[in-house]
């Protein structure tokens, strides 16, 4: 392979972590025909593809300093604006209202550098180069930026059957999914099992069963921090959360605790469950010299010239209480890139 035939960074993934990391390379004056872009369909990742219908828990003023965040998205010279455009800063929307502009965005950034469609299968170290293997292609690169994302986990019972996250939180979809004569049963405490709890009671199955482990954390913006940021319910699902699950429950809707003795008698009367139990990195291209990579997750090296951002791999950090969160949101990308790029860049593999 020519010398010329090598970039100097290749970006896996392109959901909001890839915008913010393409975006930022040329922002830092990486040549744009030395970066290349891999993704199999590069509509806004799983955003794009499954959370369009779903209630944010960013304010609408940060996902506007997303879209101006980098000269090279060039948000700035759209010929036409989009609704988030006029919204209250102030206020949430669904996410839909963010993926719009991100696509806008992403077909910008695609005319600038090198677009390679597929799915990175393993990563391999040859002849002092990283190998990136598709099922089309061998892509060599000096250094790699893993924006892979994440998906929602899955618990190990199979009883009932299992509607997935992206259904449930979809109000439309989940109106299909399910019968008025179901029992079904939510795992989870968290923004997202808040979501389904309530897209449930609307639509009024028969019974409604929330499992969890522990209570709400409500997130609580003081003089110039938010306490429980990356953890705590905001938006819509703080104000339902309030006023259903802490105030008053719906008739159709029943708690438990895991460590109930009745739990398991409980669930057995599900007919359909929905786990809303976190996220977790979507699995990785095999990284063929390290098998067991260790991701550093505060300035986020996973290995020499790759490199990890996005909801796979957030940045941990400490509030000034001593909490340990890890910070998950288009704007913190961007802040992440902006203390840890320029690191990353002397790292780099030239």
């Amino acid at each position: 392979m020519r010398k010329s035939d090598i970039l100097d960074w290749v970006v896996i993934g392109a959901g909001p972590a890839g915008i913010a990391a393409v975006g930022s390379l040329l922002d830092n004056n990486i040549p744009k025909d030395h970066i290349g872009w891999l993704d199999p369909a590069f509509e806004v990742g799983d955003l794009g593809s499954k959370w369009q219908n779903v209630p944010s828990n960013t304010k609408i003023g940060l996902f506007l300093k997303f879209l101006h965040g980098r000269k090279a998205f060039e948000y700035q010279k759209k010929e036409h604006s989009f609704p988030i455009d006029h919204l209250s800063p102030n206020e949430h929307c669904l996410l839909k209202e963010i993926v719009a502009p991100l696509q806008w965005i992403t077909n910008q950034l695609k005319a600038k550098v090198k677009i390679i469609r597929g799915e990175a299968l393993a990563i391999d170290m040859q002849r002092g180069n990283w190998e990136i293997k598709t099922r089309t292609s061998l892509l060599q690169t000096r250094n790699i930026i893993l924006a892979t994302g994440s998906q929602p986990k899955q618990l190990l019972n199979t009883h009932p059957a299992v509607i997935p996250l992206e259904i449930a939180l979809d109000p439309a979809k989940l109106k299909q999914a399910i019968q008025q004569s179901d029992i079904v049963g939510v795992f989870g405490s968290s923004h997202s099992a808040v979501l389904a709890l309530a897209n449930l009671v609307k639509i009024g199955p028969k019974q409604i069963h929330n499992f969890y482990r522990s209570p709400h954390l409500y997130a609580l913006e003081l003089e110039n921090w938010i306490l429980f940021d990356n953890t705590g319910l905001k938006g819509f699902a703080a104000s339902w959360a309030r006023e259903h699950l802490d105030g008053i429950l719906p008739k159709n809707l029943k708690r438990c605790l895991i460590s109930n003795p009745a739990f398991e008698e409980v669930l057995a009367t599900c007919t359909k469950v929905i786990y809303a139990v976190g996220f977790e990195k979507r699995a990785l291209p095999v990284i063929e010299p390290f098998p067991n990579v260790n991701y550093q997750e505060t300035i986020g090296t996973i290995a020499p010239g790759i490199f990890g951002l996005g909801i796979a791999y957030p940045q941990a950090k400490f509030d000034p209480f001593g909490n340990k969160e890890y910070q998950v949101g288009l704007w913190k990308f961007l802040n992440h890139l902006n203390s840890v790029l320029p690191f990353w860049l002397k790292l780099a593999r030239t």
